[in-house]
């Protein structure tokens, strides 16, 4: 009978590409990994990895048993997760993924509520925009936070998409900006030659602020590309220039700014929750969905145009 803990490993293989990323990605040496999926060849009785000198990749039946080993993994991942279900209380540990936005706005609120759950331990990690699926998909994390752009994101045949909010692009300039009036007409046209500034080309937040800016005609501007919005916001607060950012990156909290909301349908992003089908019956998991989803809804109240407006005025007090 092939072992569990060989078919993960052959699996791990075949994301990965190699016998050295597979085992940095589980935590073993390169030889122990080489010696159980050649331990594994022994129990299918065939070659399953075509190995050279500088390097190793699946065999035809390799590939075949990869196939199968994913569809047991997945059930046995459900058999537990209905075990699990009916035991009750949430226990062990759940590994979330966030982009980084997402982790900094839900953090708090995930930490308040699940701390009530004693014998629940959250892991939560920072992972690049575009990430989150896979890492769902190849069972590194158990649920991730991830942002989509382009309505793409939806339930396949073992991930479940959860939609929790809309994030739109927002206007952030200096306190002492004319813009910073909110009676003062907000027309892009009009700040083309202001000092933007963006995250670097290519990124899915400066990808968006492209397309906001090619809506309101002529050409886009050369903006100061910066990694990360938090350095943007910090930037824009110190009076340095202005940005278009997803509102969600407010909730670092940076003070000395102004936020606008552009008129009409703005430019903006979906975040959901993403878990395996197999898994969202834990009660570990499906605890932390429900907590994800609660923030989502506080977050969301907040992200409103007039709230945000509200915030402004305040803070100007």
């Amino acid at each position: 009978m092939l072992e569990l803990r060989r078919l993960v490993l052959i699996c791990e293989f075949a994301r990965r590409g190699s016998i050295a990323a597979a085992a940095a990605s589980l935590g073993y040496s390169p030889s122990a990994v080489s010696q159980q999926l050649v331990a594994l060849e022994r129990e299918t009785g065939t070659a399953l990895i075509d190995r050279t000198a500088r390097s190793a990749e699946l065999t035809d039946a390799g590939r075949r048993l990869v196939a199968h080993a994913e569809r047991i993994l997945s059930m046995v991942e459900e058999a537990e997760s209905d075990l699990s279900a009916h035991a009750g209380a949430p226990v062990g540990r759940v590994v979330l993924t966030a982009f980084p936005t997402a982790a900094v706005a839900f953090a708090p609120a995930l930490a308040r509520t699940l701390r009530r759950h004693t014998d629940l331990t959250l892991r939560l990690r920072q992972s690049r925009s575009g990430r989150g699926m896979r890492e769902v998909q190849s069972g590194e994390v158990d649920i991730a936070l991830v942002d989509d752009w382009y309505g793409r994101a939806r339930d396949s045949e073992s991930l479940r998409v959860f939609p929790l909010l809309r994030d739109p692009l927002v206007l952030v300039v200096p306190r002492k900006h004319r813009l910073a009036d909110p009676d003062v007409p907000l027309d892009l046209r009009e700040l083309r030659d202001e000092a933007w500034m963006a995250t670097p080309d290519g990124e899915p937040s400066r990808l968006a602020v492209d397309r906001l800016l090619v809506d309101v005609g002529g050409t886009r501007p050369t903006p100061w590309e910066f990694e990360g919005l938090g350095t943007i916001l910090s930037l824009v607060a110190k009076g340095i220039g202005i940005a278009a950012v997803p509102a969600l990156a407010l909730a670092a909290g940076i003070r000395g700014l102004a936020v606008r909301h552009f008129p009409g349908n703005p430019v903006g992003r979906d975040v959901h929750a993403v878990a395996r089908g197999s898994s969202v019956h834990r009660p570990s998991v499906s605890v932390t969905l429900r907590a994800i989803h609660v923030a989502a809804r506080y977050i969301a109240a907040d992200l409103e145009p007039l709230r945000l407006a509200d915030r402004h005025r305040a803070d100007d007090d």
